[in-house]
């Protein structure tokens, strides 16, 4: 059985093992906000502001919930996208000791109720677009308090002006009467009092590392989504881990257009680059326009994305003018990239003076975000890349739960200290998930089938969930959707399994083609040919439906579940045509 851990070597002048700060994120915080005072943190929409400027807003939001009853353990809602709001409360509430309860600004009202409900929210702090949707649903869970923000918040006053008359308009007013409100500019100014009545603040740490902090919410597909904590620790780990891999230092830029409220932006674009001394760009919101125009302005030094952000930004002719000779690593996670995909942006980008290639990283919000990725120079198509330092990964048999030995193919399992300490209120997925191995070690469970080669490199095949039994043979829909994506017709494709009388299940194939043309029966046999040559047979899709879109989740995932569901609620009539 595999007990070496080859990828370490894969890591040049890189420690296998490393020691953490003994801090919490807060803590972490001020030790920047004192070696680096005067440089910059983060830039808003043209606006700046350096780590002890940073620092000061933190401990003014900390002191105005703490004067309003916050304390460790309690847990306040931020619904928030990509502002210096949402990095202000995060870190306040993590210098309390209260958990941060991150949440997409854009979830349903029945999400927002469950997120609100299970932790025991009785504040939430959002963007004045979204108080309507928390002022209905308020009285039904027992929310207490909103505290408002606006995009025009941190601005400079030209800025703020030129926010006013474009966008601002059409954002409708928040009712300066309702008790439940506190603008962000007076809950700050409330902070500040606090403070100055305090006089010199003596800090105190409420929890240690090890604790609870942070509520992450998984992307769930037919069930409410679970709440996942982690903790100081958890994040602080994965910040050291990606120093030491991408060599982020003091001045770097991160363009941060992936969302705080998902673990990927939070754990890498943010809270990495605080660590470091970098300063990252806040993007509130994503267009590809938007994106290459921040890329033009400011060349940030790293860049992060989930793969229809990439190929997004080669479909679009503007992003020919950006320059790449300051960019030092670029990198892929949330879904699988194409090697098709990654051939194509690199190129793009070393024509456009980049010395590096875009890198594949694979990871859950289980263990914050990333838990293995590409090593420089050592790209293998089609793999996720090796464990990153702290963090070991094997392959095990989903149904024994023994180690394979390499090349075997079964569930992927990972541990090290990004581990989540579980899922809140919900024991029976905790332990399903977190299982004691013989070896004396918590391994997450990650219901996903891969294989890892002898070189510890790892290759995802797909979710166990996702899994389709063809005439009794396992098929895995990603495995489909490489070979179709390989096809220079195609740009990207989803597969799905339909109930077949006689094979069980039959496998339908949806394509976006390069071109955005609407397709023909022509090209359909023609990739339906190419998959022939490609796949076994149980693993060619036996119809091609041509799509102008493909559905995607709110971080940019084709939602493959949306598809499911609406072939299987097409009637008879529909099926037929």
């Amino acid at each position: 059985m595999p007990t070496q851990k080859p990828w370490l070597t894969m890591y040049d002048g890189i420690p296998s093992e490393f020691e953490t700060p003994d801090s919490t994120m807060y803590e972490m915080l001020s030790k920047s906000a004192k070696q680096w005072t005067d440089i910059t943190a983060f830039i808003y929409l043209g606006s700046r502001m350096t780590y002890g400027e940073l620092k000061v807003e933190v401990d003014k939001c900390a002191a105005a919930f703490s004067a309003n009853g916050i304390a460790a353990r309690d847990s306040v809602v931020l619904s928030l996208p990509n502002v210096p709001s949402a990095i202000i409360a995060f870190y306040a509430l993590n210098k309390l000791g209260a958990y941060a309860v991150m949440t997409h600004p854009l979830s349903s009202s029945e999400e927002l109720k469950h997120y609100i409900t299970i932790t025991g929210s009785k504040w939430a702090v959002t963007v004045d677009m979204f108080y309507p949707v928390f002022r209905d649903l308020a009285a039904e869970v027992g929310l207490e308090h909103i505290v408002i923000t606006r995009f025009s918040d941190y601005l400079s006053r030209p800025m703020k002006i030129g926010f006013a008359i474009t966008k601002g308009r059409k954002i409708p007013g928040v009712p300066a009467d309702d008790p439940m409100v506190i603008s962000w500019k007076d809950f700050q100014a409330q902070g500040a009092s606090a403070l100055e009545t305090l006089g010199r603040e003596v800090y105190r740490r409420p929890l240690e590392p090890d604790d609870g902090c942070v509520i992450l919410f998984s992307g769930g597909t037919t069930d409410l989504p679970k709440g996942i904590e982690l903790t100081s620790a958890n994040f602080n780990n994965l910040a050291v881990s990606m120093q030491l891999i991408t060599g982020i230092a003091p001045h770097d830029s991160v363009l941060a257009i992936l969302p705080v409220f998902h673990g990927f932006g939070l754990g890498l674009c943010i809270h990495t680059a605080m660590c470091s001394g970098a300063y990252f760009v806040l993007v509130p919101e994503f267009s590809a326009d938007n994106y290459i125009n921040n890329l033009i302005k400011y060349q940030p030094s790293f860049i992060a994305g989930v793969p229809t952000l990439f190929q997004a930004l080669l479909g679009n002719p503007k992003f020919k003018k950006v320059p790449f000779e300051t960019l030092k690593g670029a990198y892929s996670g949330g879904d699988m990239l194409s090697p098709d995909l990654k051939r194509r942006f690199d190129e793009a980008i070393t024509a456009q003076g980049s010395r590096v290639e875009l890198m594949e990283g694979y990871g859950l919000t289980e263990c914050v975000t990333a838990c293995a990725v590409s090593p420089r120079g050592a790209y293998r198509d089609e793999s996720m890349g090796i464990p990153i330092p702290g963090m070991s990964v094997k392959i095990v048999d989903s149904t024994t739960g023994e180690e394979l030995e390499y090349g075997g193919e079964g569930e992927i399992c990972v541990t090290g200290p990004t581990l989540m300490l579980g899922y809140l209120k919900d024991e029976e997925a905790t332990a399903a998930t977190l299982r004691q191995h013989s070896d004396g070690l918590t391994w997450l469970h990650t219901g996903d089938i891969g294989t890892m080669d002898s070189d510890g490199f790892i290759y995802f095949m797909g979710r166990m969930k996702r899994l389709i039994k063809v005439s009794g043979v396992s098929v895995y829909p990603l495995q489909v959707e490489q070979v179709l994506e390989s096809h220079p017709l195609v740009n990207r494709a989803c597969v799905i399994g339909l109930p077949d009388e006689y094979q069980m299940s039959s496998l339908k194939a949806f394509v976006l083609l390069a071109d955005g043309t609407s397709g023909s029966d022509a090209i359909a046999a023609e990739l339906v040919d190419y998959c022939k040559k490609n796949l076994i047979k149980w693993a060619v899709p036996r119809r091609i439906d041509f799509r102008s879109e493909l559905p995607t989740t709110r971080v940019g995932k084709i939602a493959y579940t949306e598809l499911e569901h609406e072939e299987l609620t097409k009637s008879d009539e529909e099926l037929a045509a």
